[in-house]
C-alpha cells in the first residue's frame, strides 16, 4: 500500500541547481522549501547582497509516496536522501524551526564538521589565514582560543568557528 501521508523529505539537487529545482517543483504544484541565507558577495567593482542556499545542494519537498517519481523527474533534482534504506522524512517541527531561525536577522553559519579542543586546525580566513594551530577552547561560535605551535603561548582570537577546519 502506498503511504498517502504528506511529509517533508530532503531532496539532493545537482550542484548549484537548488533554486532551479525549487522553482520547477513549485511550477509542478509540489510544495517545496529552500532555506536561503543572505550573504554579501564582493566583485572587483561592487558589493551585493545575494541569497544563497543555507545547505548546499539540498531542498525539502512536502509530498506523499505517490509524488516520489514526479520529484525525481524534476530538472535539477538528483535524488532523495535515505536513512536505513528508506527515504528519510523530516519532522514538520524541524522545518518550522528552520523557517523561524531564518526569519530572524541572526547570522547563521552551517558547519559540517565537529572540532574538539586539542585538535589541530587550519585557519581558513582572516589575518591568521594559513596558520596551523591547536584548538584550546570554543567560548562561543564567534570566539575561539588557539595555541600557535612553536610559540609556546595561546592567543585569544575573535574569529568564527567557520573560519577554521580540522586537519
Amino acid at each position: 500500500m502506498i503511504d498517502q501521508n504528506y511529509r517533508w523529505y530532503p531532496v539532493y539537487t545537482r550542484s548549484r541547481a537548488e533554486k532551479k529545482a525549487h522553482e520547477e517543483l513549485n511550477r509542478k504544484g509540489i510544495l517545496s522549501y529552500l532555506p536561503l541565507k543572505k550573504t554579501v558577495k564582493q566583485w572587483s567593482d561592487r558589493k551585493k547582497i545575494v541569497e544563497e542556499p543555507l545547505i548546499k545542494s539540498y531542498l525539502f519537498a512536502y509530498i506523499s509516496a505517490k509524488e516520489y517519481a514526479e520529484v525525481l523527474m524534476t530538472n535539477g533534482v538528483a535524488r532523495f536522501i535515505y536513512f536505513s534504506s528508506q527515504i528519510a522524512p523530516i519532522p514538520d517541527q524541524q522545518i518550522n524551526d528552520l523557517k523561524l531561525l531564518l526569519a530572524t536577522d541572526t547570522d547563521l553559519e552551517l558547519i559540517d564538521y565537529d572540532i574538539k579542543p586539542g585538535e589541530r586546525v587550519l585557519i581558513k580566513a582572516g589575518p591568521f589565514k594559513g596558520i596551523i594551530a591547536e584548538l584550546v577552547s570554543i567560548q562561543n561560535k564567534q570566539r575561539i582560543i588557539l595555541r600557535l605551535q612553536n610559540m609556546g603561548y595561546s592567543i585569544n582570537i575573535n574569529t568564527s568557528v567557520a573560519f577554521v577546519e580540522p586537519l
